[in-house]
């Protein structure tokens, strides 16, 4: 019997919690797969009183008896990778047997981070925000069809490969005139942890994840970063350099289009943005830094402290329309806790008229915020575990939300731990 695989991603600009809420859908599948990005991705997972943060393997890697499995779409840096297994282990997780790596995936090498830090250094006050972690270098060298593969290590002409590369772009850091790097330094390192893949299940993923679907294994695609970044659809320039909207799991996977099945977004009950780029409904006051503290808004791989805002409805409304969302997932409304009133963004104001698209020039043309008022609420709701112990306020800003964006929201996360959380009778896996 075949199945149909659900895809999970975020709708704003990353950070909605992504992490959490695949660990609490694990149970229900046999698969976790990511599907694109790389350790530019911070998934946060906290339970039994301890924080985890994974950078590049799925976030279902803690339940065992579950299939985890690093998509092509995704770029590996070996280095990272290692470390982050090195921790799992310390704790007691054993990726030998339920952890499966892409041969496709692309590899961040040492001098795609140089190059990363190269080119954000030059643009002085026009910077993207990059995370420097070597991410948009790599996908330009997929792109440019000359890039490293997981699968790549395992031929006999790998070094001649990676020469190849190094050389290409050592010319490129040297039109920069960035001499801030030690790569000996940094290559060393790399060459020991690509040792790692040895150890490691490498698989032709595509054939992998058709089979558990052929099988009637249910697949859970996991996204990284957020629609509002995806390099085609996000806020261009200010974007990532993948597709992180639900088309992205069917290249960064190998699934056909009707294979997906439910598509779950991720939304937070109010907006963050880590980096530079346009945000309407930013908060520039004390609310916006209460939001920032409360919610402990500071970027699991960076640290940056996130810029906080309003719930932007016509930027969610876009979101669910890219990606075809068919159930809606609320994170971190405990956050919003205390505030005598609530802000929501209806429409944009642009050039005296009033608008809810996103116009294509968001970064030139300065979208002011047209917003709906509501009443706040002073419950704690950390401790709530069913829709009936929730406030009447809250449940009010739940039903305007579900009426404006026309889909239903299935789970409510009141929390960081994995048991603050309340699933709707609503939500359907597939």
């Amino acid at each position: 019997m075949t199945t149909k695989a659900d895809v999970l991603l975020g709708l704003q600009w990353g950070d909605e919690g992504k992490g959490k809420i695949v660990d609490v859908l694990t149970p229900h599948y046999q698969m976790i797969a990511r599907f694109q990005g790389g350790p530019n991705a911070g998934h946060t997972l906290e339970f039994d009183g301890i924080k985890h943060v994974l950078h590049t393997i799925p976030s279902g890697i803690f339940h065992p008896d579950k299939i985890n499995l690093i998509g092509n779409g995704v770029v590996i840096d070996p280095i990272i990778l290692k470390k982050e297994i090195e921790k799992l282990t310390e704790r007691g997780v054993d990726v030998s047997k339920n952890l499966f790596v892409s041969r496709k995936a692309h590899l961040i090498l040492p001098t795609h981070k140089i190059l990363d830090a190269a080119s954000e250094a030059s643009k002085g006050l026009a910077k993207i925000g990059s995370t420097l972690k070597g991410i948009g270098p790599t996908y330009m060298d997929k792109t440019g069809r000359n890039g490293l593969r997981v699968g790549d290590t395992e031929l006999n002409n790998f070094s001649e490969k990676y020469a190849a590369l190094k050389k290409k772009h050592l010319e490129m850091i040297n039109s920069y005139n960035f001499k801030d790097f030690d790569l000996p330094a940094a290559e060393k390192e790399w060459m020991e942890s690509l040792q790692l893949f040895s150890k490691l299940n490498l698989v032709d993923s595509e054939h992998m994840v058709n089979e558990y679907i052929q099988d009637g294994k249910k697949v859970l695609a996991e996204g990284a970063q957020g629609t509002l970044l995806d390099i085609d659809f996000g806020s261009y320039p200010f974007v990532t350099s993948s597709n992180t909207v639900c088309a992205g799991a069917c290249t960064g996977l190998g699934i056909a289009p009707n294979r997906i099945g439910e598509v779950f977004g991720i939304f937070k009950a109010y907006c963050t943005r880590v980096g530079s780029g346009p945000f309407p409904t930013e908060l520039h006051d004390e609310i916006g830094e209460k939001m920032r503290q409360v919610g402990r808004e500071f970027g699991s791989t960076t640290g940056r402290p996130r810029r906080c805002g309003w719930l932007d409805i016509p930027a969610l409304k876009y979101a669910i329309q890219i990606n075809g969302v068919t159930q809606l997932i609320m994170m971190k409304a405990d956050v919003l806790s205390g505030f005598e009133e609530l802000k929501v963004c209806i429409q944009y104001e642009l050039n005296g008229n009033k608008t809810s698209h996103i116009p294509f020039d968001v970064v030139n043309n300065e979208l002011k915020p047209v917003y709906k008022t509501m009443k706040g609420w002073k419950a704690d709701l950390t401790q709530c575990r069913a829709m009936d112990e929730l406030p009447a306020e809250f449940m009010a800003y739940i039903q305007f939300i579900e009426q404006e964006v026309k889909v239903p929201i299935t789970v409510i996360s009141l929390g960081p731990d994995r048991e603050q959380t309340i699933i709707r009778n609503e939500l359907v896996i597939a």
